[in-house]
């Protein structure tokens, strides 16, 4: 395997701070503690989790949006923490990110022609005009949109045409990863299998790693190689596509697959849900031992006081439980 990128036990932390002229930390939100992965070239590795688990930060983090606390992210076997002037700028081109609100995330005053023009010429690739229409015009046939669309604005598309105009952005510059965060939620379910089926495509045809962040296991079963599952800023389990969904290990994760809805009525009418009881506690103080214990419906006293560590169990798949020891 040739990885591309290595995330080596990164933490991201946010200080929380009371009063108005000399403030002082009264807490730390750990928004990430501790996550660990690789992702290798030309593979798509899903991230998934419940909403507040650390996702976005996680992606956030690899793009040098967020500073890390702790750890290590490597790309192509260079540290991060190093990038600086010349490199920094070719590490921006090499990564691209597509965000979850199409529209949020593309200025309306601007012309999709301009939108997919103005990376180039930030990074000196623009050549002269015509240059610049031409590839404008590649870069929407890539994500299966009509070269003329180019003198629209963001407002006169549908949020899949608009998420496709994000898609063509990103690959603007040819990255050789994608950090996709949430890219089909904010989409209707008929237009999510297009949109992920564009990105299938494209990896297919440029060779493109993705890191793929979203909370609908349906949808990453479709476009994923390997998932990362998280809960509350830690990585709890990683396997294989298969491996995942035929036989998960940590019971955090057969919770979130028995949500997943099915749609054969007699399917779904005999399958057992996992409820899982309370509410995810509280980043600025997790709970001792594994953090999932007070909400495992297999919990025993060793889960109470003893933090599973991440470990590989010989095939490939890891899990956080001593259940699974």
């Amino acid at each position: 395997m040739d990885p591309i990128l290595r995330v080596e036990n990164l933490k991201v932390h946010f200080p929380v701070t009371q009063g108005v002229l000399f403030k002082r930390q009264v807490g730390t939100v750990k928004a990430v503690d501790g996550v660990s992965f690789t992702l290798n070239r030309g593979e798509t590795l899903g991230l998934v989790g419940e909403s507040g688990c650390g996702k976005s930060t996680t992606g956030l983090a690899i793009m040098k949006m967020l500073p890390a606390s702790d750890g290590r992210i490597l790309f192509d076997g260079e540290d991060l923490a190093g990038f600086k002037g010349q490199r920094q700028k070719q590490f921006r081109r090499s990564v691209q990110m597509v965000y979850q609100d199409p529209f949020a995330s593309l200025n309306p005053r601007m012309k999709v022609r301009d939108l997919i023009a103005e990376p180039l010429e930030v990074h000196g690739m623009a050549g002269d005009r015509q240059a610049v229409q031409t590839r404008v015009s590649e870069l929407l046939d890539m994500v299966g949109l009509l070269p003329y669309m180019a003198d629209r604005y963001p407002h006169e598309f549908s949020g899949g045409q608009r998420q496709r105009i994000g898609i063509a952005r990103a690959l603007a510059l040819e990255p050789s990863l994608i950090v996709c965060d949430e890219p089909v939620s904010a989409l209707d379910v008929s237009i999510q299998a297009q949109v992920v089926n564009v990105f299938m495509e494209l990896q297919r045809t440029l060779g493109l790693s993705y890191l793929f962040i979203a909370h609908d296991l349906a949808v990453v079963r479709h476009i994923s190689d390997r998932v990362a599952v998280m809960y509350l800023g830690r990585i709890v389990e990683i396997a294989t596509r298969r491996q995942l969904y035929a036989s998960p290990l940590h019971p955090y994760t057969r919770a979130l697959l028995s949500a997943v809805p099915v749609a054969d009525v007699e399917t779904e009418r005999r399958r057992q849900r996992i409820v899982l009881k309370g509410e995810v506690p509280s980043p600025m103080n997790p709970p001792s031992g594994c953090r999932f214990h007070a909400r495992c419906p297999m919990a025993m006293p060793q889960c109470h006081n003893d933090d599973p560590p991440l470990r590989d169990r010989g095939d490939g798949q890891m899990v956080a439980c001593h259940l699974a020891e």
